[in-house]
């Protein structure tokens, strides 16, 4: 269960202000039709998840349990770090497949998310908790918990998130969890 609700709580959180976020702002602007779009995120983050949470675990057959504390607890405070640093959209990012407002989102979303501050955390998690299905469960609500608002809101919200605040609430559980894991409170999950 904490291998879910840390994966949901750190996503939702580091998913406000990201690029992904803005890119469901401009889905919304841009379609009119939010249960296409809000669809759409939902089978491309499943599918960009699900791949990245599979190589999370499998990095847990390459290194031993020590080597994988240090490069998870590492690997987690630079996630703290690069949470602080806020996203930018490239306008030209934008361009939109004409594929129908589903399929647009879907090729957008997959592809915005590949090397993303929340793809690398999925990777993270997934060694940490060693849990593929329950992490990959717990990204997804997290990036719903961030997306179905900002497109089924939009502007409304857009202007009124704290998203400095946000984002240090998110960075401050990622430090906990690298501190946590380099003191070794991973070592009854095997590293």
């Amino acid at each position: 269960m904490d291998a879910f609700l840390v994966s949901t709580a750190i996503v939702a959180l580091a998913e406000i202000g990201d690029k992904t976020q803005l890119l469901a702002f401009i889905l919304a602007a841009r379609f009119r039709r939010p249960w296409p779009i809000v669809l759409g995120i939902l089978v491309a983050t499943l599918a960009n998840h699900a791949f990245a949470a599979a190589v999370g675990t499998w990095l847990t057959t390459l290194m031993g349990p020590h080597t994988l504390r240090w490069v998870l607890g590492l690997s987690f405070i630079a996630m703290a770090v690069w949470t602080l640093i806020p996203d930018k959209f490239d306008e030209d990012e934008a361009r939109l497949p004409r594929l129908g407002v589903f399929g647009a989102t879907l090729v957008a979303f997959f592809l915005a998310e590949m090397g993303d501050k929340t793809q690398i955390a999925t990777v993270a998690l997934a060694a940490q908790y060693q849990a593929l299905v329950a992490v990959v469960a717990g990204t997804t609500l997290g990036m719903m918990i961030a997306n179905v608002p900002a497109v089924l809101l939009g502007d409304r919200i857009a202007t009124r998130m704290p998203v400095k605040l946000v984002h240090g609430i998110a960075a401050a559980i990622f430090l906990g969890l690298g501190i946590a894991t380099l003191a070794g409170a991973g070592e009854g999950l095997g590293f």
